[in-house]
């Protein structure tokens, strides 16, 4: 019998001092609810917007995410419901949003963990500095219930297509081109309501938001107060990378909600299907088809009827709804088949 070899050397397995040492982990949540047709994060206001975020303290939190739920409460005094890791946003060197945590050492390379929690309705904003905003407000470019957003002709377009042909050569130009037409759906390609976080990447290196600016000039590098003077009209701003985690919390959402029942996270005990409707457009950025969508619901097994109804706005009384808890169990790897009222179009 061969024998087994000698295990390694510990100080082999062991990391470089610099990398066990020098790094800090910030937890950030992504609360999100919709209330009457728009979609809202829970945010914080100190310098500047940003999400419920702290250090993940190994010595007081077991786990991440007692870590975070602590962090939330703490900042905004609303409990976490329904939460789920998002994402590890870790990478060096690439091109995202420097990531930057209260209490860091300026030496400490900073890994962001993100959270996204579901609600069914605002929590009341007791702490002062805790507020509620619409995410389109974030990416004002991500909502085509009415129509495709005239930003995106306008200003982003042009702005990816300048910066595209700016490239060092011409590998790099088709490079470029090939990653915005597949993140914004030109040359017929198609808009993908799940790329939130391709496209704001693109924008980010692009210099066409107020953090690729703000984030070159703290790294002193030239052109970072001339972008952060060009972008503001592309969304708000938030600190940190905390835009880039909110992109990735609704681009998860929106796939998620094909997938699996998350929307009934995210309604109230009641409601009526055009509620639920209403509710499911304003996370995807689109106009469904109002019959085929009722259809699908009802078909779905997913939600019950109360035997109630309810007066809506300039309408004949709707019938009341509810969740059938059982359907959700039974279909638990089954998400809402959405109906598109029309496509995104290049």
């Amino acid at each position: 019998m061969k024998k087994p070899s000698a295990a390694p050397h510990s100080d082999a397995l062991a990391p470089p001092a610099s990398l066990a040492t020098n790094v800090a982990i910030a937890l950030n949540a992504v609360l999100a609810a919709v209330d009457r047709e728009r979609p809202k994060v829970l945010c914080v206001q100190a310098d500047a917007l940003g999400l419920p975020y702290g250090p993940f303290d190994p010595a007081r939190h077991r786990t991440f995410e007692i870590g975070m739920r602590e962090w939330v409460e703490r900042q905004t005094k609303i409990s976490l419901g329904f939460i789920e890791q998002l994402y590890t946003f870790g990478d060096e060197g690439r091109e995202a949003p420097a990531a930057a945590l209260l209490g860091a050492k300026a030496s400490e390379r900073i890994v962001s963990v993100g959270y996204l929690a579901l609600a069914p309705a605002l929590s009341q904003t007791i702490a002062e500095d805790a507020l509620w905003r619409d995410w389109y407000g974030f990416f004002p470019w991500e909502d085509w219930r009415g129509g495709e957003p005239a930003i995106l002709r306008e200003r982003i377009i042009p702005g990816l297509v300048d910066w595209a042909g700016n490239g060092r050569n011409k590998s790099i130009q088709n490079g470029r081109r090939a990653r915005i037409n597949i993140a914004f759906g030109q040359g017929g390609m198609g808009w993908a309501e799940e790329r939130t976080l391709d496209r704001y990447e693109l924008m980010y290196e692009a210099g066409l938001v107020v953090e690729a600016g703000r984030d070159r000039a703290a790294a002193g590098l030239d052109g970072g107060a001339s972008a952060s003077e060009t972008a503001p009209e592309t969304g708000a701003p938030m600190i940190s990378d905390h835009r880039r985690i909110l992109a990735t919390a609704i681009g998860r959402l929106r796939g998620k909600l094909k997938y699996r029942p998350v929307i009934f996270e995210m309604t109230p005990p009641e409601f009526t299907l055009l509620q639920l409707q209403r509710t499911a457009e304003a996370i995807v950025g689109f106009g469904f088809h109002k019959q085929n969508f009722r259809r699908t619901i009802e078909k779905s097994g997913f939600v019950e009827p109360t035997g109630e109804a309810t007066q809506e706005a300039g309408g004949r009384p709707a019938a009341l709804f509810r969740v059938n808890r059982e359907g959700l169990r039974e279909r638990a790897a089954t998400g809402l088949a959405i109906p598109r009222l029309r496509r995104a179009k290049d």
